[in-house]
């Protein structure tokens, strides 16, 4: 009875690892196996909730790198301080569209050169201090376009290169006066107002770069948002507690969040997390497609939801340094630099395969530097899909003059060095993981040496993004924006995220600067359907340079208990996220 059971639970195994996904979503398979496949549905109002002090647990991939938000540039840091900030304004996930943060309202001059904001009143920091336009002032001009703090959120808030200018008019109400009429500048003001009670000190001393690093007390750590930061322990946890000072309430004037703990656990592996997950250790967690069957097969006693929320707007794509001060082989640069070899590699990634065997067919092939999430901007014309062919590949290779010169079956470029590559990405990611092999495999067909080397995040990430930049080739993701102005750090030549080649002084190439030139035109064209022009052409030169190759955009799917109300999952955010709570 044994052996036979063990073979019927094989079938039942096998069988389920075939089944394509939307006959999962079927209530008879979600009725046996207690796992609920769901779309997102967007109501017009949310619930009204209690407040709880039954804590949220959620996964962390990393530990920070910073607690300053004026220093972030990775998602490890942003995870665990973007709740204790907030801007001037927001997004709404639903909408897409701008509203008031601490900002109540504006109005601008016809040209939309001149903006008033008035600022909300009793609004205080989590420490109690009163929020005033002091810290609006401070938060732009002192550190934002300070030329001593190399912020990243710099490059998203100059207008053509130029800052723009900030004003107190009183305690409440502050003039921005910008150099050009500016399309997006709504959109910037998303990013975290800073105190400057706090922060002043470290300004006038020059050593904001060291404020609020990883080791500063949790309690000095001071924002706005709707949580502040009660204990954080490296490579273990977070804990969140609700902000008490915090503005924000529902309609009957109950304070939010109405979760008043979150605990994030520090998880790199992603199987560790579903374990974790699966135990009831974690309630929330994104979840890729190899793991969903591990959920089916381990989740039988208890009611969990999955819900699809569609293509996701962030970017996985392999790139390779073209940064010709790189600490690397100056011939390895030649190589990079040039189109055709980008263009040889790119035809040897089977993109299609990799969404079949890595994302279990829950992704779509990328071709080019815009996700279907972003539908604004997408257009599937803009990028051809191009064919995996291993011989056009290598063709490619042959004629800029490589060729395995002594027969061991690497190529040698024409001054007899071999074609030998060192591959990176985020260790513990297994979809990357899982490309990586792949991608070494197929090139290693056309006579590629690759060498496959995961790393840790953090080092990964400052080995991308400080000098000397000692790096070759690397499958990373970014994630994406719904205005391709917030991306233009990567994709203009002078941003520090310009990942084959950042920090330009002025463009390394023609195509480079006409990227850049395209995307300052389209910040100060106000008319959207001129922007989305221009975009689409800077876009299409980047799809023709290859200076990124793009590889799959998978579905974003997360997996949660079935205990909370106002659960409303986008690829954007939680829809009024501060609602949730357990029922």
């Amino acid at each position: 009875m044994s052996s036979r059971w063990f073979f019927l639970l094989g079938v039942v195994i096998s069988l389920l690892a075939f089944i394509p996904f939307y006959l999962l979503r079927s209530p008879q398979i979600g009725k046996d196996l207690k796992v609920h496949f769901q779309r997102v549905n967007l109501p017009d109002q949310p619930l009204e909730g209690k407040p709880s002090e039954k804590p949220l647990v959620v996964r962390l991939a990393g530990d920070a790198k910073t607690l300053n938000p004026a220093l972030v540039q990775e998602t490890s840091s942003s995870a665990i301080i973007g709740d204790i900030f907030s801007g001037l304004v927001k997004i709404d996930p639903k909408t897409l569209k701008v509203e008031p943060d601490l900002a109540t309202d504006w109005e601008h001059s016809p040209d939309g050169k001149v903006w008033i904001f008035h600022l909300r009143k009793g609004v205080k920091f989590n420490d109690g201090h009163p929020f005033t336009a002091d810290d609006v002032v401070f938060t732009f001009r002192d550190v934002y376009f300070n030329p001593q703090i190399p912020t990243p959120v710099r490059d998203t808030l100059l207008v053509n290169g130029k800052p723009f200018k900030v004003e107190k008019i009183d305690n409440y109400t502050v003039k921005f006066v910008l150099p050009e009429t500016f399309a997006p500048f709504l959109r910037t003001l998303t990013v975290p107002i800073l105190p400057k009670h706090k922060l002043e000190k470290y300004v006038k001393e020059g050593t904001f770069l060291s404020a609020w690093n990883i080791n500063t007390p949790p309690k000095d750590i001071v924002g706005t948002g709707p949580y502040r930061l009660k204990e954080y322990i490296k490579g273990e946890r977070v804990v969140w507690e609700a902000n008490p000072y915090y503005y924000e309430k529902d309609k009957r004037g109950v304070q939010l969040p109405y979760i008043r703990k979150k605990i994030g656990l520090i998880i790199p592996d992603p199987d560790t997390a579903l374990m974790k997950f699966l135990t009831g250790q974690i309630q929330i967690m994104g979840v890729g497609a190899s793991q969903l069957l591990t959920l089916f097969i381990q989740a039988k006693d208890k009611p969990i939801k999955i819900y699809d929320l569609g293509a996701t707007p962030s970017l996985t794509f392999l790139v390779f340094n073209q940064n010709p001060n790189a600490d690397i082989p100056k011939y390895k640069i030649k190589w990079f630099r040039n189109p055709l070899f980008r263009w040889a590699i790119s035809h040897a990634i089977d993109r299609q395969g990799i969404v079949n065997l890595v994302y279990n067919g829950l992704a779509q092939p990328l071709y080019g530097p815009v996700s279907p999430a972003n539908k604004w901007i997408y257009d599937p014309k803009l990028f051809p899909p191009i064919d995996y062919n291993l011989k056009k590949a290598k063709q490619l290779l042959e004629q800029i003059g490589f060729k395995d010169r002594d027969g061991d079956g690497i190529l040698e470029d024409k001054e007899g060095h071999k074609l030998e590559i060192i591959l990176l990405t985020n260790a513990g990611n297994k979809e990357r993981e899982a490309i990586g092999d792949i991608i070494k495999q197929d090139l290693e067909r056309i006579g590629i040496k690759v060498h496959f080397q995961p790393l840790d995040f953090n080092n990964l990430v400052r080995l991308l993004t400080t000098p000397p930049y000692g790096w070759e080739a690397v499958i990373i993701g970014l994630t994406g924006s719904v205005d391709p102005h917030f991306g233009r750090n990567v994709w203009c030549s002078w941003g520090s995220l310009h990942m084959w080649y950042p920090l330009q002084k002025k463009p390394s190439t023609a195509w480079e600067a006409k990227v850049d030139q395209l995307f300052d035109k389209a910040a100060l064209t106000l008319n959207a359907t001129e922007r989305k022009k221009l975009y689409k052409q800077a876009f299409q030169i980047i799809y023709k340079e290859q200076p990124m190759l793009f590889i799959a955009t998978p579905e974003e799917l997360m997996a949660s208990w079935d205990i909370f109300g106002n659960f409303y999952p986008t690829v954007w955010g939680f829809w009024k996220g501060l609602y949730i709570f357990q029922q």
